[in-house]
Order: C-alpha cells, then sequence, then structure tokens
C-alpha cells in the first residue's frame, strides 16, 4: 500500500464529502479505516492520521497564503 497515495486520497476525500470530513473528525481510526478496508495496527493508523492532519494544515496554509496574496495583486 502506498501510504502517501492514501494519505492524499483521504484528505481529498474530508476536503470534498463532508459527512465523512465529519466522520473523521469524530472517530478518524474507524473512517481511515472504512475508506482504506484494511484493519490496520493502531501504532500504523495512528501515522497515517497524523499524516492526514499535518497535509490538510499546510493546504489549509497554503490557501490562506494565497488568498491574502492573491488581494495584493489586484
Amino acid at each position: 500500500m502506498d501510504i502517501k497515495a492514501k494519505i492524499e486520497e483521504l484528505v481529498n476525500k474530508i476536503k470534498n464529502d463532508k459527512n465523512f470530513a465529519d466522520e473523521f473528525k469524530t472517530d478518524p481510526v474507524k473512517a481511515v479505516e472504512k475508506v482504506i478496508g484494511v484493519d490496520l495496527p493502531d501504532d500504523q493508523i495512528n501515522k497515517v492520521i497524523d499524516g492526514i492532519k499535518a497535509k490538510i494544515s499546510v493546504d489549509d496554509v497554503k490557501d490562506k497564503v494565497g488568498g491574502l496574496l492573491g488581494k495584493f495583486g489586484k
């Protein structure tokens, strides 16, 4: 399994599916395992969850900075 690809897939699903985003907030382990279809050991699933949260945080910062820079260009 390509972990980076799965993290990207899950991040996109969180951003585009409000119900899944809510499920991820409530029970991230269950949500991730449901999508990947594999019951991973806790330490591995937590690494995936941490990767998802980090990617979402970085993407949010990029969006905010991009929005601010766009305002200056107008």
